[in-house]
């Protein structure tokens, strides 16, 4: 295991030196007045930059300054969230904690030892889509595998999938996933990893593969398929789901494969210190929770997915986004217990 971690130890090391810098700048925050809530998401065209732009038009309503930003992805999410201290909230897949909790550096587990869910959002799928004559994921052993570009969610799951089924690719191409696609149809490589919520328009596309005006393509199509994902080692850290006939029309059967969740994370500002970030956090988290019924009709439609109460594998939940709803819970419980005690 380690030894499949080795060619990664560059991104690790990168986050390693994120958590020396966010000690200071957390310390410097704490003599600081508290700044607006900012939300790092994902690429302008993905979903993560989608939600974003939903809470910042829910907050917006409720008279809550919040400014949501950009960025690359999960990895480069997590750098941000524990090196600036004027970032309060990331969107990022699950999947982030065993990736860092996995590396065995020191500095890695404790940045996610300091990371906490504030909510979970939707679930993404992974599709593996590879040569036909490769029919489980281990088969992966030694061959060439586009893993997304640079600070990705693709390549977040790529590289922990790999060190959870003790797999070395011969090559883990950093490319982007519509070129990984090609290059699977071509032939020049094995597989290629993408996460994201079905029916993901990358593989939607290929179903155009089948048209008249493109029929001098079609035989690719025949050569490549998903590879079935659900394996016991595979569902300790990954939820079952499956891609379907539906889900692509090139898709014959129903295929088994796993889900991540995408999260909405903070660090811990639990300490007495941020007191003024923690009342703040609360006040948002309190303004999703009333605000939900209206995400789920006018934003995103994966909004209809989520659901704010459900456990997310070893997530620990964020105690400043839940200190107002379990009091709340805890007095609803008091007074409902009162009231039959005393009842006459």
């Amino acid at each position: 295991m380690l030894l499949n971690l080795r060619k990664y130890l560059p991104v690790l090391f990168s986050l390693a030196l994120f958590i020396a810098i966010s000690a200071t700048s957390v310390f410097a925050y704490a003599r600081q007045s508290v700044a607006p809530i900012t939300i790092v998401t994902g690429l302008k065209t993905g979903t993560y930059y989608i939600f974003g732009r939903d809470l910042f038009e829910s907050a917006k309503r409720s008279g809550i300054d919040v400014a949501v930003k950009p960025s690359e992805g999960s990895i480069d999410n997590i750098k941000i969230i524990n090196s600036d201290p004027n970032v309060t909230l990331g969107i990022v897949q699950s999947d982030v904690l065993g990736f860092l909790g996995r590396s065995k550096n020191p500095d890695s587990i404790k940045m996610a030892n300091n990371l906490r869910m504030v909510f979970p959002f939707y679930n993404e799928e992974i599709h593996v889509l590879a040569r036909k004559e490769i029919n489980d994921f281990k088969d992966l052993q030694g061959k060439k595998v586009a893993i997304g570009e640079e600070g990705s969610g693709n390549m977040l799951t790529a590289i922990n999938l790999f060190s959870m089924m003790n797999v070395t690719p011969a090559e883990s191409q950093k490319i982007p996933s519509a070129q990984g696609v090609v290059e699977v149809l071509k032939g020049d490589i094995d597989a290629v990893i993408f996460v994201g919520g079905k029916p993901v328009r990358l593989f939607k596309n290929l179903e155009d593969l089948s048209l008249p005006e493109n029929q001098k393509y079609a035989a690719m199509l025949e050569k490549v398929h998903f590879l079935p994902m659900n394996g016991p080692k595979m569902l300790e850290e990954y939820k079952p789901a499956e891609i379907t006939p539906s889900d692509y029309s090139f898709v014959k059967e129903t295929v088994p494969t796993i889900s991540v969740q995408a999260v909405l994370i903070s660090r811990d500002f639990s300490q007495p210190e941020n007191a003024k970030r923690c009342d703040q956090i609360a006040k948002f988290a309190d303004l999703i929770r009333g605000d939900i019924q209206a995400l789920r009709e006018n934003g995103h439609q994966k909004w209809k997915e989520v659901n704010l109460d459900a456990n997310v594998g070893t997530w620990k939940k964020d105690s400043c986004a839940w200190e107002i709803a379990n009091k709340a819970k805890s007095q609803e419980t008091s007074k409902d217990l009162l009231n039959i005690l005393d009842k006459r």
